[in-house]
């Protein structure tokens, strides 16, 4: 049975920081910055481990997915890309090139 937190980013947000997913990440250069340690962490350094899409309610181009993130040095968080024709090309290419063997679905909070 699938589970529904909400419909708002910022409720999973609240949900996954509760899992110890606390760290904040912001994309620049080309890489994905650790907003705390300032560390840069490329494709191959990431690990998806759930991803939550949405789409605005008053306006569907108004879309976003939120990453649910573990680093190669055990950091654990989340980041909240927009994607469609707003999106930032450079950020999605760089979740693009994220190797899919580091992808899965293995701590959503909406598995039982």
């Amino acid at each position: 049975m699938k589970l529904e937190y909400a419909k708002h980013e910022i409720d999973y947000i609240g949900e996954y920081q509760k899992k110890g997913y606390t760290s904040n990440y912001l994309f620049e250069n080309g890489c994905l910055i650790d907003t705390e340690t300032k560390y840069s962490y490329k494709p191959e350094e990431i690990f998806i481990v759930a991803q939550h899409r949405y789409e605005g309610m008053s306006n569907p181009d108004d879309m976003s997915i939120l990453y649910i993130i573990e680093t190669a040095d055990f950091e654990k968080g989340t980041f909240l890309l927009g994607y469609g024709p707003t999106s930032d090309l450079e950020a999605s290419e760089f979740f693009k090139d994220i190797p899919e063997s580091n992808c899965s679905d293995k701590e959503s909070i909406n598995n039982p």
